[in-house]
């Protein structure tokens, strides 16, 4: 999954990588803490890092879009690089804890 993390960076493509990074967080910290619950209050209870909320957040305007208000458009893909960059880059740095910290985050 890792590898696949770091290609998908190198490759630019910044918005696959924060929904990919996401999933793979929720799937991890479901498996590890054995928890059925939503990813919020899951991120609450094992005490992970709270950006995974604001990970979360970016995650899921990405996936369920809002046709008056979108989080990504054609334009933005080239406006707001440098930010997507930055959201990429973050999305990464929280996968590695939370794949490499032992099942109590």
């Amino acid at each position: 999954m890792v590898a696949d993390l770091q290609c998908a960076f190198c490759a630019g493509a910044w918005i696959v990588l924060v929904v990919l990074a996401a999933a793979a967080i929720d799937a991890q910290l479901h498996d590890a803490e054995g928890f059925t619950g939503n990813t919020k209050r899951l991120i609450d209870e094992a005490g992970a890092d709270p950006q995974l909320h604001a990970l979360r957040k970016r995650r899921n305007a990405l996936i369920h879009s809002d046709p008056d208000s979108p989080a990504i458009t054609v334009d933005h893909q080239w406006s707001e690089r440098v930010r997507l960059e930055e959201d990429a880059r973050i999305a990464v740095e929280l996968v590695f804890p939370v794949f490499y910290a032992s099942a109590s985050i």
